[in-house]
């Protein structure tokens, strides 16, 4: 049925009786998205939603990547930045390592004013519990460092997902694994990853979790235990996994430099990066040297 309305002499226009609605996509529209906003609303007044960033300088395929400069500005400056965008998070952390290679990682949050935790540094599971567990976190974004450009918008799309459902874990990609090796899946670029959990999640995992990779890796025990997590990953129309703009080697400081020197918008959004690469297709190739 048509959303109708109608005028009435001197008052504006109102939508039709109540009675109608049910009948009505427009107003079921309407509703669901009040009941969206409810839910968001309950939920925040009520949970905290903390962002940890994983940073460190002992990168092995490319050290000291967090601090490689990008437009005059060290690359952990542009991923801080770009979740600064976000409509949704209430607080950013910095979690990087005790190690003296990293003081740093803490020294140069502090000058941007972002609190810094620091913990184990091959323990970084333990390194995020922690960190949750200090600031009082009920749900974790979690982001490595090493995506300068990662996307805002993407961020709050998974997270209000998974504030508007029973989920234990949400991600927009996803790791299986089949005869002892991981295998990765997504429909999204390299380079735009987000995961989210609950602390409880994290606890049961930092309790649960035994092998070297479960530690240093964070999720896996998580995502690959199906049995004792409600887990959702998060797929696109469109398959852009062929595309990259992460970063883990020397060309890809390159592609990232011309991106953010070539698209003006801020925050700089994957819609933006589409949309200049389909346009240089020569800017694609910089980086698939890598492989």
């Amino acid at each position: 049925m048509a959303h109708q309305r109608y005028e009435e002499t001197g008052k504006k226009q109102r939508e039709h009786s109540n009675k109608w609605e049910k009948y009505c996509d427009v107003c079921k529209a309407k509703n669901e998205f009040k009941q969206s906003i409810k839910i968001q609303l309950e939920y925040f007044s009520v949970n905290l939603i903390g962002c940890i960033i994983q940073s460190r300088m002992s990168s092995r395929r490319l050290p000291g990547k967090i601090m490689k400069i990008v437009d005059g500005k060290p690359v952990l400056y542009h991923v801080i930045n770009q979740l600064s965008h976000s409509k949704l998070l209430k607080k950013i952390v910095i979690a990087t390592s005790t190690g003296t290679d990293d003081d740093i990682v803490e020294n140069y949050t502090k000058k941007l004013g972002i609190s810094c935790f620091r913990g184990k540094l091959d323990d970084v599971l333990d390194r995020h519990y922690q960190c949750a567990k200090k600031f009082s976190f009920d749900t974790i974004v979690r982001i490595p460092s090493d995506k300068p450009l990662i996307d805002p918008q993407i961020v709050d799309m998974i997270i209000k997902f998974f504030i508007s459902n029973e989920f234990d874990y949400v991600a927009n990609f996803g790791v299986t694994e089949k005869d002892g090796v991981l295998k990765l899946h997504s429909t999204y670029p390299s380079g735009t990853e987000v995961e989210m959990f609950s602390f409880e999640a994290l606890e049961y995992a930092w309790k649960n979790a035994k092998t070297d990779d479960e530690r240093e890796h964070v999720t896996p025990y998580i995502y690959l235990n199906l049995d004792k997590f409600k887990i959702k990953i998060l797929d696109q129309a469109k398959n852009l996994s062929h595309l990259r703009w992460s970063l883990d080697y020397e060309n890809d400081v390159i592609l990232i430099r011309e991106l953010i020197k070539k698209i003006h918008d801020r925050p700089i959004l994957m819609e933006n990066i589409i949309d200049l690469l389909e346009k240089n297709p020569e800017l694609i190739t910089i980086n698939q040297l890598n492989k």
